[in-house]
């Protein structure tokens, strides 16, 4: 049977598995398996019993369920307070513009596209969010790495930082699901830690 697959120019799919926690092992904690594959080039597939390529890339990594939990929970944190930064940098752009009325039979719409864009935008952080933000990223780094002497807290902030890319990352690391991370800069950081 012939199946189809499709993959952008870079992807990175990630996937958790929880094993049966019903037998808990008295010498180890309960950990979970991280599933990822990813892709540097764009993918079609149109039969998998003959698929070959030099750009699809995939692994796995046992990672410990408390730990996951407790990173998931400071990303959420982090999430909130860059939402926090971005209202309080709209609302004083919109300070400084000029108001305008509407007729009373305009009405006021909100258009997805600018919706989008705010989500994409790249957030300057205060010095709270950006140590926060770091503190994060380190755990993020020692999780994932597969060396884990290379894994030193990180001393600058690996990728542009936008509501979308926290957004993803929180998504990562929510094991009750998965997700696919697109965004250029966020991507080439994580892929670099699974080498």
């Amino acid at each position: 049977e012939s199946r189809a697959a499709n993959a952008s120019n870079k992807e990175i799919n990630i996937q958790w598995y929880i094993p049966s926690l019903a037998k808990p092992s008295n010498d180890t904690e309960p950990k979970v398996l991280l599933l990822y594959a990813y892709n540097t080039k764009p993918v079609k597939i149109s039969n998998i019993k003959f698929f070959s390529s030099m750009s699809v890339f995939s692994g796995h990594l046992w990672i410990p369920l408390a730990r996951i939990i407790s990173l998931r929970e400071k990303l959420s944190n982090l999430k909130q307070q860059v939402e926090m930064l971005m209202q309080s940098s709209k609302t004083l752009s919109s300070a400084s513009e000029p108001t305008c009325f509407l007729e009373e039979s305009e009405t006021l719409k909100i258009i997805p596209s600018k919706k989008l864009q705010m989500n994409v935008a790249k957030v300057h952080l205060d010095e709270k969010t950006e140590e926060m933000a770091k503190r994060c990223l380190s755990e993020v780094k020692a999780l994932l790495s597969v060396v884990p002497a290379l894994s030193l807290p990180l001393t600058e902030i690996p990728f542009d930082v936008t509501l979308q890319s926290i957004a993803s990352l929180e998504d990562m690391f929510d094991p009750a699901s998965g997700c696919i991370i697109t965004e250029e800069s966020l991507f080439n950081w994580i892929i670099s830690l699974f080498h």
